[in-house]
C-alpha cells in the first residue's frame, strides 16, 4: 500500500482536508502569483482514457502556473492496455512527481494509488469525480460565503458526480437534495448511500419543483455519458433516456419565483438535461464554476504536495 496521500474518493478525506482545498482555491485565484513557483521542477503524468476539456486543461496550465509541468498521455497511444497496469504505473511514477488518471473504471484508480509512491488524483471515473465536487464546493463558498446550511439540489441521473457531491455535502455540513429516477449502475455505491440514508442532511425527492423551492443552489449533468451521446450504437438508449429525465429538466419553469444559483459541470447538452436559455439566465453560474476547475485543481495539487499548511 502505498504511503502517499491521494485524492481517489472524498470519503477517504475528512472535512478538515475538503475545507483547506476550498480555502486554499479562493487565495489561489485571488494571488495566482503568490504560488508561481510552488511547484518548480516537479512534473505531472495526465494519463486519460476518457475524453475531457476541463480537467485535461486544468491539469496542464495549472502545472505550469505553479511552475511545474504536466504531461498529456493519451491510453491508447501508450502501452497501458498491453500490460499489467500496477507494473505500467510503478514506472510511470518514477517519471513523475504526480499522476491524475481519469479511467473507465474506479477499480483501476485504486490499483493506481495502491501500486504508486507518488500522489495520484481521480480525474473522473465510473463511479467518482472527486476533482468537480471540490470545484463546485469553492464556487458555492464565494457566492454564499459558507458551506454549512447551504441547501444543493442534483437533479437528473445518479452518477459519479451525484456521488461526489452527497459526499462533499454531507462532510460540509450543506444540506442535500436528489432528484433522480435512476442510477448509472456502475455509480452504485451502497456504502454512500447507507450513509446518506441516515443522515438528516440528505434528502431524496421525487418531485423537480418542490425540491427546488427548498433550495440554495440547483445542479444537474448530462443524462448520458458524454463518449456515448452522439454513438449510434446508444441511440436507443439515448431516446430512452430522454423520455424518462424529460420531467427532471432543469428549466425557467421549475425555477420560476426560485432564486437559487444554477450549476452544471459542463458539458451541457442544452435542450435536454438543461434548458438552452437557463445556461445562460443570470441565475447561472456555471461558467464561474468552470474556471474554477483551474484553481481548485491547483489547490489539490499543493495539498498532495505538502505546500498549504
Amino acid at each position: 500500500m502505498s504511503d502517499a496521500q491521494h485524492l481517489v474518493t472524498l470519503k477517504d478525506w475528512s472535512a478538515e482536508d475538503i475545507r483547506q482545498v476550498v480555502d486554499a482555491g479562493i487565495a489561489v485565484k485571488r494571488d495566482p502569483a503568490k504560488y508561481a513557483t510552488a511547484l518548480a521542477g516537479k512534473s505531472a503524468a495526465l494519463l486519460f482514457q476518457k475524453t475531457s476539456t476541463r480537467t485535461r486543461c486544468a491539469a496542464e496550465v495549472g502545472m505550469f502556473q505553479l511552475g511545474g509541468q504536466g504531461v498529456y498521455l493519451d491510453w491508447r497511444v501508450t502501452n497501458f492496455g498491453l500490460a499489467d497496469l500496477a507494473d505500467e504505473m510503478r514506472v510511470l511514477s518514477t517519471y513523475f512527481d504526480f499522476l491524475l488518471v481519469r479511467l473507465l473504471e474506479f477499480e483501476d484508480v485504486r490499483t493506481t494509488a495502491q501500486a504508486v509512491d507518488v500522489p495520484t488524483m481521480n480525474g473522473c471515473c465510473n463511479r467518482y469525480h472527486p476533482l468537480q465536487a471540490l470545484c463546485d464546493l469553492q464556487t458555492i463558498q464565494e457566492k454564499f460565503g459558507r458551506l454549512e446550511g447551504v441547501r444543493l439540489t442534483y437533479t437528473g441521473i445518479h452518477n459519479n458526480v451525484t456521488n461526489s457531491l452527497i459526499i462533499a455535502a454531507l462532510r460540509m455540513g450543506m444540506q442535500i437534495n436528489v432528484v433522480a429516477p435512476e442510477m448509472n449502475e456502475a455509480a452504485r455505491d451502497p456504502e454512500l448511500m447507507q450513509i446518506a440514508a441516515t443522515s438528516d442532511n440528505y434528502r431524496a425527492f421525487d418531485n423537480l419543483r418542490e425540491a427546488v423551492l427548498e433550495s440554495d443552489v440547483v445542479y444537474t449533468d448530462t443524462w448520458l455519458d458524454m463518449e456515448f451521446f452522439n454513438d449510434e450504437r446508444f441511440a436507443q438508449e439515448k431516446e430512452r433516456r430522454i423520455r424518462l429525465f424529460g420531467p427532471y429538466q432543469l428549466n425557467r419553469q421549475v425555477l420560476e419565483g426560485s432564486e437559487a444559483l444554477v450549476m452544471h459541470c459542463l458539458p451541457a447538452h442544452r435542450g435536454y438535461e438543461i434548458e438552452s436559455e437557463l445556461v445562460d439566465d443570470p441565475r447561472s453560474v456555471v461558467i464561474e464554476q468552470a474556471e474554477n476547475r483551474l484553481h481548485s485543481q491547483k489547490a489539490v495539487l499543493l495539498k498532495l504536495a505538502d505546500q498549504l499548511s
